[in-house]
């Protein structure tokens, strides 16, 4: 018989908020900004998702010995605040899955390769502010950011859970590779915009990294969370 997990930890980009086309166009954009051609959307969405900035910027820069500007990352996402309004808004079926969980007694946080600002901003727009108050976790707060298990360990520390008690919903290779490391049960999600055209193979890379379902619909994804074992 299975019973619901401690705490499920959420990817912010691509899992609650239908935001990685937005942030990967913003920063495609400053990166030519910048003279940065090396990158294209293509290129960051199939090998950079859940990234820090910085490691997007030393692979575009790759070569070049130039060290990345310090406000390179407050204008990528200037370019995204004007644009949040407009067009950001949950995945579909988020408020309900945040819901179920909630009925459930499971508590929730996010793990983001995200600055916490930027964070900040997707779920005031989405209104999920409320619902990860004081539970909202970035790379900015740990040294490592994934692929390394910090962050996640990061977050079930400040939930007071144990980290085989969490499962963790990613949609980046690099987040699922996390989470494993960190021990944690993963739930592979490859239903958000960014991956039309390559959701077969991007589940198959989920698959390879360790995560134990990988799924396109919200629904089927609350039920696998709330099936920790």
């Amino acid at each position: 018989m299975t019973s619901p997990p401690a705490a499920v930890v959420f990817d912010l980009d691509g899992c609650l908020v239908d935001s990685e086309p937005l942030v990967i166009a913003a920063i495609v954009e400053e990166l030519q900004v910048e003279n940065l051609n090396r990158l294209t959307f293509n290129d960051i969405r199939a090998g950079f998702l859940g990234m820090a900035m910085p490691v997007i910027w030393d692979s575009a820069a790759q070569g070049t010995g130039r060290a990345m500007p310090d406000d390179f990352v407050t204008r990528v996402e200037a370019r995204l605040f004007t644009t949040f309004p407009a067009q950001l808004g949950c995945i579909d079926g988020v408020p309900q899955m945040l819901a179920k969980l909630s009925d459930n007694g499971v508590a929730v946080a996010i793990a983001t390769g995200g600055s916490l600002r930027r964070m900040g901003e997707a779920l005031r727009v989405c209104d999920l502010a409320d619902t990860f108050k004081d539970v909202g976790f970035s790379a900015d707060q740990v040294a490592r950011g994934k692929p390394a298990p910090d962050l996640f360990e990061f977050a079930a520390r400040n939930l007071g859970v144990d980290p085989k008690d969490c499962v963790v919903m990613e949609d980046s290779p690099h987040g699922v590779e996390g989470a494993v490391a960190a021990g944690m049960r993963v739930v592979g999600f490859v239903g958000g915009s960014h991956l039309h055209g390559m959701r077969d193979t991007h589940a198959q890379l989920l698959a390879s990294k360790g995560a134990a379902d990988v799924l396109t619909d919200i629904e089927s994804v609350t039920a696998a969370l709330l099936a920790h074992g």
